[in-house]
C-alpha cells in the first residue's frame, strides 16, 4: 500500500523515531527498536537525513511484512511511514 504525497504530509505516526544524523544501518536499526512500541495497524514515522533510507527502510519493511506506505522531504531531512501488521 502506498499512500499519495497529499496524504504523507499529513500523517502523524502513533511512533516517532528520529534517526536524522545517523548513517546506514541506524535508521534501520532504530526502526526495527520502534516499531514494537507501534500497536498491529498503528503508524510508525521514522525520520532520517541519510537517502539510504530510502531504498532500505522500504526493503526491510518487505522483509518482515509490514507495509511502506512512502515518504516525503522536509527541510533536509525525510519523513517515511511504516504501517505494522503484525
Amino acid at each position: 500500500m502506498t499512500a499519495t504525497i497529499d496524504e504523507l504530509t499529513t500523517l502523524q505516526g502513533d511512533h516517532v523515531v528520529d534517526a536524522r544524523g545517523t548513517s546506514c544501518p541506524g535508521p534501520i536499526l532504530a526502526a526495527k527498536k520502534g516499531i514494537v512500541d507501534v500497536p498491529v495497524g498503528g503508524l510508525m514515522e521514522v525520520l532520517a537525513t541519510d537517502t539510504g533510507t530510502l531504498r532500505d527502510l522500504p526493503a526491510w519493511c518487505a522483509k518482515v511484512g509490514h507495509d511502506f506506505l512512502g515518504h516525503t522531504e522536509v527541510a533536509g531531512y525525510y519523513r517515511l511511514f511504516i504501517r505494522r501488521t503484525k
